[in-house]
Formats: C-alpha cells, structure tokens, sequence
C-alpha cells in the first residue's frame, strides 16, 4: 500500500491563524504565533506565497518562511531561534529605513 502525504493547495493568512486547504479535502488551521515570521509580515507579503515541492510545503519569499505541511499536521511550529528571529528583524529593520530612504520624497 502507498502511503499518499497530504499537500497543500490553497492558503490563507489572517491576523490570527494560518490556514491551509489539502488535496485531501482537510483544511488545517494554526496559530499565526507559531510562525513568528508571519507575525511580523504585513498583509501583503503574507499574501505573496507559493507551493513548494508539489504542494508539500508553502514558501514566503519576502518573509524568508518555509513551511511545510507535514510539520502542520504533526502540530510542529516554528523551530527557529529566537537568536536567528533577532537576527531576522534586525535586519528587515534596516532593509525597510534604506528603501524608505531610497524613495522620493
């Protein structure tokens, strides 16, 4: 017997929950705490994802964020560290002052 691993199809973002429709039929839903890169994503590049591998996992490329959905069915959150987070938005902090300082004024 073939094991089929469920992938995702569709997906959301709120202020709350990350929500991901699967092939199956499911649809899961997690805290968004659990991904701390999405808590810090505005709207819009919470909306800028895609599917990797076939669906097997939802990439965020302006956040940096993998995510893949066997880690949402077992419940596993975000392993990041929080020195590696730290890092992150230090970061994202000054890449967002040298673009504001690289618009017109």
């Amino acid at each position: 017997m073939v094991e089929h691993q469920a992938r995702a199809q569709t997906v959301e973002v709120t202020d709350e929950e990350l929500i991901v429709e699967l092939d199956d039929g499911r649809t899961i839903s997690v805290p968004l705490a659990w991904f701390p890169r999405l808590v810090h994503g505005t709207p819009m590049e919470r909306r800028n994802w895609r599917l990797i591998g076939d669906g097997e996992g939802i990439h965020w490329p302006e956040l940096d964020e993998d995510i893949e959905v066997k880690h949402l069915l077992a419940g596993i959150p975000s392993q990041e560290s929080q020195r590696s987070l730290q890092r992150w938005l230090v970061s994202r902090s000054r890449r967002r002052m040298d673009e504001a300082e690289d618009r017109p004024a």
